[in-house]
């Protein structure tokens, strides 16, 4: 990948402008879905290049795509990506309610423990003593999917979130790639 003063290029290379989207999406074309194989490149270097770097797309189209292509092409990335954001943000906020009820259900779960807890005999009997443990390994073991989830499992979501809007807005060049450079043609 090429990089130019401080902005970093992602560039691919493509035999023309339909191979970038999924071919069985009915969608318009400013509304398609991007082919796997092509989102995954472009996500893969946007994370390598980190969240700090300014990124472009550079797609090289062996057979000529025209200055309408561009901007049509230049729309639907866009769209894309930014449809991909949206739907980050909107998993983001489920894990995030899902935690809340999940915290809920644990403290009250370890509150319950604890409580029982507190009314059985201590001292004395080994069989107390164990039960007495095993209620408040419990509570806290009741409390380890809520803590996950608030400690961990939201920067995931986040960083995806970051990637998705950076290339809802990335500045997309198409650039002609002549059919004998490209080792395609002869």
């Amino acid at each position: 990948m090429e990089k130019s003063g401080d902005r970093k290029y992602i560039e691919l290379s493509i035999p023309n402008v339909e191979a970038l989207f999924n071919r069985l999406d009915p969608s318009p074309f400013r509304s398609k879905d991007l082919a796997r194989d092509a989102e995954d490149f472009i996500v893969g270097w946007a994370r390598e290049y980190g969240a700090s770097a300014r990124l472009a797309l550079r797609i090289y189209v062996t057979d000529s795509a025209g200055k309408d292509a561009s901007a049509m092409v230049r729309e639907a990335i866009h769209n894309f990506f930014a449809y991909r954001a949206q739907l980050t943000r909107l998993e983001f906020r489920r894990v995030m309610a899902e935690g809340r009820v999940g915290l809920a259900i644990g403290l009250g779960f370890l509150f319950t423990c604890l409580f029982i807890r507190a009314f059985l005999p201590r001292g004395g009997s080994t069989v107390f003593s164990f039960l007495s443990e095993s209620l408040t390994i419990a509570g806290w073991v009741g409390m380890w999917q809520p803590l996950q989830t608030y400690l961990y499992d939201w920067w995931p979501l986040r960083r995806r979130h970051r990637v998705y809007s950076e290339l809802s807005r990335v500045e997309v060049e198409l650039v002609a790639q002549d059919r004998r450079a490209s080792g395609s043609g002869s």
